[in-house]
């Protein structure tokens, strides 16, 4: 109870003041954030519902369909049954009109269909798979983006700190400076340029926040969450290169491959029997009783029967179309295997160039340090001048900012290998 009493009461105490506690993000959050905010995520509800529509259109094929239909005609001659019937006493061959009318309505109910209607199934979820595999392969990209801010927001943050240490060498050496002027041991000149390299590390440090605000920003769209200076970027742990390919890429050629197999079963579909039952219902002039020239109902029931082969003709052609496509896409797949390889590669070269050049680095900064230690007590004892003390400090300073980038550089590396593999 204490504990939560002390919780609420510095949580009152950050409104009250307005100061809000600072916002600590990951790299992952980073990537989870912008992924949720990114504008195509909002395609996936869209091919969800349009792939269901679809299929359900599909598997209304097998319900029955009603068609209607009217006609009215006019024709240059009927039947005349005084030609065909014997001349007999009393008897008046009916004679039909050369108007006719109809209108008509038919029930048919699909009972074999070749497997057209299954087929256009797994087509709609073929499409589906290949269009959500799309967006995933977009929304990857988006990975690579955020990388490239969050590093160079942490590379900034790592600049100013060692900026401030310089700048706190030198205001220690100007103070000392001022005192050995005020007690007439050195020269206004000497104050004057310690002030001058001060005012050089000041506009330094106000180029690296301008910077660092620029990139805060920039990531701030892509996770749509305000950014400010009391933002804290964690450093991303190391890690350890898996040479595995596991991009969407590979998936999203396999997908299409897999749409390819049901295109080809559809080929085989379309020469097939259909088989349907049928019902007609209808009214006009004249019925199925033609001999009775008056206007009346009529139907008929029965079974239909269809089966054109007429896509044998295209079908060799037609399966070897999309052989090429299967071809191309394995092509397609190997050539992006082999462009990742390669990219892999270089980028697991950078990572072993910047472990050398910070082991290098670490070397130079131990000699730099010794030298501008021995610089600075030198000065203290009026043996050498501002100038040569500025000079070593600014070596010394070169070498630590050196080493902060490689080591941004390396990690940097290391998590460009792990989004190249998609691991």
């Amino acid at each position: 109870m204490n504990l939560f009493k002390a919780l609420c009461g510095c949580l009152l105490f950050g409104v009250l003041s307005g100061k809000v506690p600072a916002q600590t993000l990951t790299l992952e959050e980073c990537y989870t954030m912008a992924r949720q905010n990114y504008p195509l995520i909002k395609q996936y509800d869209l091919i969800t519902r349009s792939s269901r529509y679809s299929v359900e259109n599909a598997g209304k094929l097998y319900l029955p369909q009603l068609t209607i239909s009217g006609q009215a005609s006019y024709q240059s001659e009927t039947i005349n049954f005084g030609d065909v019937l014997p001349p007999l006493p009393g008897l008046h061959p009916p004679t039909l009109s050369k108007d006719q009318y109809k209108i008509q309505a038919e029930i048919t109910q699909q009972i074999y269909d070749g497997g057209v209607s299954k087929l256009q199934k797994e087509s709609s979820r073929a499409n589906e798979a290949i269009q959500q595999q799309q967006l995933e392969v977009n929304l990857y990209a988006v990975k690579d983006r955020v990388t490239q801010l969050y590093f160079g927001i942490l590379l900034m943050e790592a600049q100013l700190q060692q900026n401030q240490l310089r700048k706190a060498d030198l205001q220690s050496a100007a103070d000392k400076a001022q005192a050995a002027l005020a007690n007439g041991v050195a020269y206004r000149s000497n104050v004057d340029e310690l002030k001058a390299e001060i005012v050089n590390a000041d506009m330094a440090a106000t180029e690296f926040k301008a910077n660092r605000t620029a990139y805060m920003k920039m990531l701030s769209v892509f996770i749509n969450e305000p950014l400010g200076d009391s933002t804290t970027l964690a450093y991303p742990a190391a890690v350890t290169p898996q040479s595995d390919i596991h991009r969407p890429e590979i998936t999203w050629y396999d997908i299409q491959k897999k749409a390819v197999d049901v295109q080809e079963k559809q080929l085989a579909s379309n020469y097939l029997p259909k088989l349907n039952a049928f019902l007609q219902g209808a009214y006009g002039r004249p019925t199925l009783n033609i001999v009775d020239n008056k206007f009346g109902p009529w139907w008929i029931g029965g079974v239909r029967l269809s089966w054109s082969l007429g896509s044998l003709y295209s079908l060799k052609n037609n399966r070897q179309q999309l052989d090429i496509n299967r071809q191309n896409l394995d092509i397609s797949k190997a050539t992006f295997l082999f462009n990742t390889s390669l990219t892999l590669r270089q980028q697991s070269q950078d990572a072993e160039k910047y472990t050398t050049l910070m082991e290098q680095d670490d070397n130079a900064i131990a000699l730099r340090s010794a030298v501008r230690k021995s610089a600075q007590a030198q000065l203290d004892n009026g043996v050498i001048t501002v100038h040569e003390y500025i000079a070593q400090l600014n070596a010394e300073n070169l070498a630590k900012q050196s080493r902060i980038l490689h080591r941004i550089q390396l990690l940097q590396a290391q998590y460009n290998y792990k989004n190249t593999s998609g691991n």
